[in-house]
Formats: structure tokens, sequence, C-alpha cells
């Protein structure tokens, strides 16, 4: 594997430009659908890895009470300029999914787009899980997606994706090292500039597979409650052929006392 280099920082600038393509709306078809089905048809919920915003958007407009966690402050800055476009009352915190910090308790947790799969040892997974956990209402949701290890291996595999436009252009060259379970995503990007010219810039992102088995064995550490494991597109139990999956977990518990903090929706 390659030296890391950071990740998510000029690809921010054009992230929306290439990601167009990704299915938001049948997502929060999905997550929606789960959450009212479990009793959560409003109040405040937390998006974890919340990227530049547009899932904590749509959730928005659909009733929720959000925030927005991400450990990018690129991302985080379209964030706010949609914010700002949309008027949702959107709380947006720059913070380590692994040690985040909230007023207090939420209904739920969701996460999407593979967030978790950036967390790339079980340890650092596991402390997730536990903030998860600490900062859910009892019995609340945990709910978040995970690309698979055969997505990983056999569909994406060692391939080679490029896209031009007038706004840039990127080269996506992936590698898949089987005995970490780790994808490597090395991004090459073109960003047209003002004067016309393209500016060259290089991100490494690294992303783990991990088996259902090992997921249910740490949310469990954590303290947290199994609940189910779904395939992202056809919503019913997941198996080896998924590609994307569903995972959802409840609080049991907390192991760690949180200060109620008053809730300054002006951050």
């Amino acid at each position: 594997m390659k030296e890391e280099r950071a990740a998510y920082e000029e690809f921010a600038s054009v992230y929306d430009m290439f990601m167009e393509e990704i299915p938001y709306k049948k997502w929060l078809a999905n997550i929606t659908q789960i959450l009212q089905k479990e009793g959560v048809h409003n109040g405040l919920v937390l998006e974890l890895g919340c990227g530049t915003g547009t899932f904590t958007e749509l959730m928005a407009g659909s009733g929720y009470d959000m925030i927005g966690v991400d450990s990018s402050m690129e991302m985080l800055e379209q964030a706010l300029e949609k914010k700002a476009e949309s008027g949702y009352d959107i709380l947006y915190l720059q913070q380590d999914m692994r040690e985040f910090e909230l007023y207090g308790t939420v209904k739920a947790v969701v996460s999407v787009c593979d967030s978790m799969n950036y967390i790339l040892t079980e340890k650092d997974l596991e402390q997730v899980f536990a903030c998860v956990n600490n900062y859910l209402d009892p019995g609340g949701l945990f709910l978040f997606d995970l690309k698979t290890i055969h997505y990983f291996r056999d569909v994406c595999g060692d391939c080679v994706l490029a896209d031009s436009r007038e706004e840039g252009s990127f080269i996506w060259e992936n590698s898949w090292f089987e005995e970490e379970q780790i994808n490597e995503y090395d991004l090459t990007l073109f960003i047209r500039e003002k004067s016309g010219l393209y500016r060259r810039e290089q991100e490494l992102h690294d992303q783990r597979g991990y088996k259902i088995d090992t997921v249910r064995q740490i949310l469990m550490q954590a303290g947290m409650e199994w609940v189910s494991a779904l395939d992202a597109d056809t919503m019913k139990e997941a198996t080896e052929s998924s590609e994307r999956i569903y995972i959802m977990a409840r609080e049991k518990g907390k192991k760690n006392k949180i200060e109620n903090r008053k809730d300054d929706r002006n951050v």
C-alpha cells in the first residue's frame, strides 16, 4: 500500500459534480422507511460522515432535525453553502467520528455513502460505535451502510475509473489488498481554475471491508444491541452477493454518562 495522503481536500470542491449519479433519493426512501418502521418519524437525528451535506439536506426536508458530523472542513464548507441556500436549521460539526461529542442525545444516528468503510481498524470501529451508543436516546436506532468485501474484491477489484467535465476531470485507480481487507483509491484530479488552466492534485482514499459477523461482534462489544443486516438494493436479508448493506443496531444502556449541554444552534 502507498504512503497515505490527505483525503477529501481538493476533491471536496468538485465532489458533488462527479458524484451526481449517487442515488441519494433512493437511499433517503430506504433510510426513512426503516426509521419510520422503527417509530422514528421526526426529531433529532445525527448523520455521521455527512460530507457535503446532500443527504443531510434531504433528511431535513423529510422533517428531521439534523446534525451533521464530518472530519473534513473542506466538505463541510460545501455543506454550509447548501444550508445557506435551503434555509434548513442544520447543525454542522467538524469532528472525528471516533470521538465526536454532542450537546445531548438523539433519536437516531445514520451514516450513508460507505462512511463506516473509512474506519480502518476494529478498535477504531468499536470507538465509533461506543460514541454512537452514548449519544442515542434509550433504545435509539443506529443505521449505517457498508460496502461489502464482495463488492471491493469481485465487483470493484483492481479497476480504473475516469470522468471528464468542463470544470474538471479525475482518474480513480482501485487496488484491493486481500490480506488487509483494504481497498485503496488513488485519485488524480484535474481541477479547472478561473484562468482556464487545470491544476493537478492527488489524494489517497482507503476503505476497509468488514464481514457481517465481525461488525455484529464489534457492535455488541460497544454495548449495542444487534438488530439486522439488509441488502441495500433488495431491502431483504443481506447475503454473500450483497454489494452494499444496511446495518441496524439499538442503544442498550450507557457505558459512560453523557452530560446534558445546552444546544447552541448557532454553530
